[in-house]
């Protein structure tokens, strides 16, 4: 009898955890990068803090918005940016990849293209613990604008 209780408990757990990358789930979260986890050419510390959305548009593959906010020493960046992500239903790893716009501070403008790995862990059905490790490739300076690094995050999905 414990058995078939056990073996039924861990068939609705498992249905569950992949009930949060269906089509039409919606995603809203909030990142924090940076703290010497970050590193550039131009730049060795660098803080920023993102806001996102996103929608499941298929089983397993959200695209998402956000805006950012990115503090250096010298100077200070705003960006905004669309990614398409893909989740690993098994396991809660995840892919992504996209465009983004960098505005910094002295008149000077880039285009990124970021791309990361990361992880969803679940604390209950809805919400989320994200780490990921990125690299954004410049367009404009490869050299001393591309960025690898660190992220935390907190997501909710409904």
């Amino acid at each position: 009898m414990k058995k078939c209780l056990t073996l039924l408990l861990l068939f609705v757990a498992t249905l569950s955890a992949n009930a949060q990358f269906e089509q039409g789930t919606k995603f809203v979260g909030a990142s924090l990068s940076g703290l010497n986890l970050s590193y550039s050419g131009n730049e060795k510390f660098r803080f920023g803090l993102d806001a996102e959305a996103g929608y499941f548009v298929a089983d397993c593959v959200m695209l998402k918005a956000y805006v950012g906010y990115e503090h250096t020493k010298a100077i200070d960046d705003v960006r905004v940016g669309a990614q398409a992500r893909y989740y690993f239903r098994q396991n809660g790893i995840y892919l992504g990849a996209g465009a983004e716009y960098n505005h910094f501070t002295p008149k000077n403008n880039d285009i990124m293209i970021p791309v990361e790995v990361g992880y969803a862990f679940y604390l209950n059905h809805y919400l989320t613990i994200e780490p990921a490790v990125y690299y954004k490739m410049s367009l404009h300076d490869f050299g001393g604008n591309s960025t690898v690094g660190a992220r935390i995050g907190i997501g909710y999905y409904f």
